[in-house]
């Protein structure tokens, strides 16, 4: 299915089915809202798959790799070469989101959907290059309008094929340094926030680092003009290819009506991208934790979404995506496998 049709495909999430579902949490053994969030990511789940008592889903998480133009101008603390070898890593399964989902039973997919690196015949990576990494945006726009839609049409059709399989929950992932600056660049247009107030620290960068790289993102800015009301023209002028294709897993997705678990600051832009272009898929999206990276915050309060943990976490990769599907799947537990007061004779307060 095209991008164009999948997007009009999009449909509000079933509020009917959250009703339901809050009726029954209500009513299980425990006092009233007793368990916090986890009720609520039930009910959330519930409205997304219109499942009250669903089984526990199997969980995905995509990690998409991609490099960045804009790594050659010094904004990471990493050469570019790192990306490439990472993607081999999680390959090997010893990269931190390997380790956390094999700790949470998920299976990881890695996607290259714009590494500056030839891999060849590599076994388990998904080859889904679009082009071989961005154009320096502090220059030249990341890339053509048409390599942004191709690159959301990977993340779109990986989605919808992981739907088919079965898969109830998919999380997002992403490799590329030099990602946390087109990541800025769209938080800032997306959020109507200065650059400063949305640029951090990345790999880790020091003070005069991220002012360069403020810098850097600024010229950007005022280079290309970005169209905020065009989120297209957004992510073609200032954004990633990993970042494309993370919005169109998220659009996918909610285009099957699977829940997405957003990992950090960069799976929150490329939400921004998702949202931009289709507004009711905000509702299909689960925020596993808040970032350090300092624009995080800016993503969660403009999407109106809530973390469910705040464990200092900025490594990306899928990692924190990990932790909070486990979290997704303990709260559907909650809902289908706890007693309500009738069916343990337990005695309600007066």
């Amino acid at each position: 299915m095209m991008l164009d049709e999948a997007v009009r495909q999009i449909l509000p999430v079933d509020r009917e089915s959250a009703a339901k579902a809050q009726i029954r949490l209500d009513g299980l053994t425990k006092p009233l809202g007793s368990l916090g969030r986890l009720e609520e990511t039930a009910v959330r789940y519930a409205a997304i798959t219109g499942e009250v008592k669903p089984n526990v889903p199997r969980g995905v998480v995509f990690t998409f790799a991609a490099d960045h133009g804009v790594a050659t101008e010094g904004v990471s603390a990493y050469p570019s070469e790192v990306t490439p070898q990472m993607v081999l890593n999680f390959l090997r399964g010893g990269a931190g989101v390997n380790v956390l989902a094999r700790h949470t039973d998920l299976e990881v997919r890695v996607v290259d959907i714009g590494v500056a690196y030839d891999f060849g015949s590599v076994q388990g990576l998904i080859q889904k290059k679009v082009r071989q990494g961005t154009g320096n945006l502090r220059r030249e726009p990341a890339m053509s309008r048409t390599d942004a839609v191709q690159a959301m049409q990977v993340g779109l059709d990986l989605a919808t094929e992981a739907a088919r399989e079965g898969i109830g929950l998919i999380g997002t992932g992403e490799m590329g340094i030099g990602n946390t600056t087109p990541s800025a660049a769209i938080t800032a247009v997306m959020t109507g926030r200065s650059v400063a107030d949305v640029t951090g620290r990345g790999t880790g960068i020091d003070e005069a680092g991220r002012a360069h790289k403020i810098q850097v993102i600024q010229e950007a800015l005022d280079r290309h003009r970005p169209d905020r009301a065009d989120a297209v023209d957004v992510l073609a002028k200032v954004g990633g290819l990993e970042i494309a294709g993370l919005a169109g897993l998220i659009l996918g997705a909610a285009g099957a009506r699977v829940p997405v678990v957003l990992d950090g600051f960069i799976a929150g832009a490329a939400a921004l991208i998702a949202v931009g272009i289709q507004p009711l898929c905000c509702d299909y999206l689960i925020a596993s934790h808040r970032s350090v990276e300092r624009g995080h915050q800016a993503i969660l309060d403009h999407l109106g979404l809530k973390a469910l943990l705040d464990l200092d976490l900025r490594l990306g990769e899928g990692t924190g995506a990990c932790l909070g599907i486990g979290l997704v799947q303990a709260s559907i537990k909650i809902l289908t496998e706890m007693a309500t007061f009738d069916e343990a004779g337990v005695s309600q307060r007066d």
